[in-house]
Order: structure tokens, then C-alpha cells, then sequence
């Protein structure tokens, strides 16, 4: 198992039996919890893979689910390409009748 942090700007993306690609290696989360998230490794990708060279406190590169990001798109509209914008607001959902 391993347990991995992702920078802030990519953890609200990850999310539990979604999946991430760590160092080109496809992977499902297992758990998440903030910005930290882990990972079951099976013995045969971590023979077969680099991870089994990987240690405590290396850094990696890490994408995640482009779903994820066209979701955000869709949800935001035009402010999507704002800085800083955020996700949905209380007041969005009340103005779409919810």
C-alpha cells in the first residue's frame, strides 16, 4: 500500500475507485483523505513497474482524471479559466432551482 500526497491543485480531483496516473503508471485510488490518497499496489505491478524503486519522500509525477476536470469545466462555465475559481457555491445551486 502506498500513501501519496498530491498538490493542492490536483487533490480535489482525486477520489476513492477513481483512478491516477503515477509516473505514467495508471493506478485506482483506494482511499482518500484530503490531499493525501492511497494506493493498493498488486505484486505484480510493483515487480514489473518502477514503483517498487520508490521511497518515502520521492517525488513523482502525478496526473489525474481528465473527468474530473471537464466535469469542473462544464459546472463553472466561463469562470472556469478565472483565477482562483472555485467549485460550485450555495447560491449557483439556488439560482438552477435546487
Amino acid at each position: 500500500r502506498f500513501r501519496m500526497r498530491a498538490p493542492a491543485a490536483l487533490a480535489r480531483y482525486i477520489a476513492a475507485k477513481g483512478s491516477v496516473c503515477v509516473d505514467g503508471i495508471s493506478l485506482t485510488v483506494n482511499a482518500v483523505d484530503g490531499a493525501e490518497f492511497e494506493l493498493n499496489i498488486v505484486p505484480h505491478t510493483l515487480a514489473e513497474t518502477t514503483l517498487g524503486d520508490f521511497t518515502p519522500g520521492r517525488r513523482f509525477n502525478l496526473e489525474v482524471d481528465i473527468i474530473a476536470r471537464y466535469l469542473e469545466r462544464l459546472l463553472l462555465g466561463e469562470r472556469a479559466a478565472e483565477p482562483g475559481a472555485g467549485g460550485l457555491s450555495e447560491d449557483f445551486l439556488r439560482r438552477c432551482g435546487f
